[in-house]
């Protein structure tokens, strides 16, 4: 649907009929994506946005492919991508410090709205440069395009033109504002009794020697004037009177310093008195601000009207699209680096069915972004189809059991993520969660025990799983006796394929894996040569009892290690 006929728009959630569900806290730690996020970006609040990205699913292809067309365009593109992210700093930075975080009961006087005048100019130019960066002829992906023509739209429905001639027009008058000239009314003992604003000028008054002034203003007589009528087309606009115990009581309580001001005068002739710090008038700013306000009242009306018709427009609408353009960037950025040490990554095709999926020269990304080069990698084929539902994997210890696991749960959520997965190629249908039994730790299995706890949480994972989520486990059911696990994990898998759902179970139990073909599921190994470790999975019956004799070595329990013979 075009832009045109939204009200609002967004990168990451097209409008669709999606259902989308939370991947859980040890899920999310389980497949390493908080380790990856601290890859991506160093920025805690920004690695917070992505996992809440990364962890709301679904299994609609039509998201997963709206998003990585838009991420494809982002990486493609980095010159747009940099001119974005500066963009997107500065409205970040008028959003948090801009005078619009003030409640909307606030009254601001004139300083205030030159101030909201200053950052709406600031947002108008990088409404401008947004529309212009996405110009670029290189755009292909639906929703950049339907991004530019939103904010064409909003440049359009907002009357930006209008807005800028109109702060032209403001910023003309507001610019010619060099000095302010006060009148104080005094008694017989020279005391004040009244303060008002007597003129806005033009020009900045040049004489600076405030005694100098008193001085010359008391000592001509034809220099004091003798009514309270000015001379010159000047207009006396007294203030309300203020409170007792305001500006004027503090004036009359303090003895009047004579003190040389560094900013221009406030008249061409005037005496100012400086009353000293802490004395509790500091409220005489805010009183001039008020007054100032009541003698340019045509131009403060002018100032909120043309202001209060933009605010909203001009935060709320593109503050919303941060994250998400956040989101692509870092990525985009992180992506790039591990291509430049040669490592491959590859756009996914969401147009898998049913619980298709053919991943080719996959390998671990968690792993990875912790190599400084791609030669240590190891890369594997793997499918999922209706022969290949549920696969035991089994191999030596240490052998990337574990690793191969995980780095089946990060290709969908990346790919789903719309980021490039590291795979040569990568066709899947999406699932609509990501669920993982690995070992909890000692602390979260006091009340139940490590096999109840074990127990709890594959019931609660098969009761929320279905046949397009993918299920990941590791050494499940392995913290009891062999007979006692095997026993459970039987009942697991063949439950697991009754339903249909996309599962490799990584597990040391070689007579589960021996027995797969009896529960109509696959197995397959992590292959060794004379113990050495490969890294490489194929499918094939398990080749023994590995992992016992590599603990034995480990341990030094062999006959001969034990007798030395």
């Amino acid at each position: 649907m075009s832009s045109n006929n939204r009200s609002s728009i967004s990168l990451l959630y097209p409008e669709s009929n999606a259902e989308y569900k939370t991947m859980s806290d040890m899920t999310l730690h389980d497949l390493g994506l908080d380790t990856i996020v601290k890859q991506v970006t160093d920025d805690a609040r920004e690695q917070q946005m992505i996992l809440r990205i990364l962890t709301k699913m679904t299994s609609s292809s039509e998201v997963a492919k709206y998003r990585q067309e838009i991420f494809d365009d982002v990486l493609r593109l980095p010159d747009m991508r940099s001119r974005l992210l500066e963009l997107m700093n500065q409205i970040d930075y008028l959003k948090d410090y801009g005078t619009w975080r003030k409640s909307s009961d606030d009254k601001p006087g004139l300083w205030d709205l030159m101030h909201r005048l200053d950052e709406i100019r600031s947002y108008i130019k990088c409404v401008e440069e947004i529309r212009d960066c996405l110009s670029d002829k290189g755009i292909t992906s639906g929703g950049l395009k339907d991004l530019r023509e939103y904010i064409d739209r909003l440049y359009e429905d907002a009357a930006f033109d209008k807005m800028k001639k109109d702060i032209e027009g403001l910023d003309t008058d507001a610019s010619s504002i060099q000095s302010v000239t006060i009148g104080i009314n005094v008694n017989s003992r020279f005391e004040a009794e009244s303060l008002g604003l007597v003129s806005v000028n033009a020009k900045p008054f040049k004489k600076s020697g405030l005694v100098s002034n008193f001085a010359d203003a008391m000592a001509a007589k034809d220099r004091l004037n003798p009514t309270e009528e000015w001379n010159g087309d000047l207009k006396y606009d007294p203030a309300d009177q203020p409170a007792k115990d305001n500006i004027i009581d503090k004036i009359d309580k303090t003895s009047m310093a004579m003190t040389k001001y560094t900013t221009p005068m406030l008249g061409s002739e005037a005496t100012l008195a400086k009353v000293p710090d802490g004395d509790g008038t500091s409220n005489s700013t805010f009183y001039l601000s008020n007054v100032a306000s009541r003698m340019m009242a045509h131009l403060v009306k002018k100032l909120r009207t043309t202001l209060s018709a933009y605010s909203d427009i001009s935060i709320v609408t593109i503050s919303k699209l941060i994250p998400e353009l956040i989101y692509y960037i870092r990525f985009a950025e992180f992506i790039s680096r591990l291509t430049d040490k040669g490592m491959v990554f590859c756009k996914a095709d969401p147009s898998g069915t049913g619980a298709s999926m053919s991943a080719k020269g996959f390998y671990n990304l968690k792993l990875a972004s912790s190599l400084n080069t791609s030669e240590e990698i190891v890369d594997n084929d793997l499918v999922f189809d209706k022969d290949h539902i549920v696969y035991l994997l089994t191999g030596a210890n240490r052998g990337g059991k574990t690793t191969l696991t995980q780095a089946v749960g990060l290709l969908y959520a990346m790919a789903q993520g719309g980021i490039y997965v590291p795979a040569s190629s990568f066709v899947y249908a999406p699932v609509d969660m990501i669920f993982t039994h690995f070992p909890a730790d000692e602390d979260k299995t006091m009340d139940l025990g490590r096999l109840g706890e074990e127990c709890v949480r594959f019931k609660e994972i098969y009761d929320g799983a279905t046949p397009d989520s993918l299920v990941l486990l590791n050494e499940s059911f392995s913290t009891t006796s062999f007979e006692e696990g095997y026993y459970i994990a039987v009942d697991a898998v063949r439950a697991l394929r009754l339903k249909g759902i996309r599962t490799i179970y990584n597990t040391h139990m070689h007579k589960l894996a021996t027995n797969a073909s009896e529960f109509n599921v696959s197995s397959i190994v992590m292959q060794s040569d004379g113990g050495k470790r490969s890294y490489k999975v194929i499918e094939a019956a398990p080749e023994g009892s590995s992992y016992a004799s590599d603990i034995a070595r480990k341990y030094g329990v062999t006959y001969e290690m034990l007798t030395g013979e």
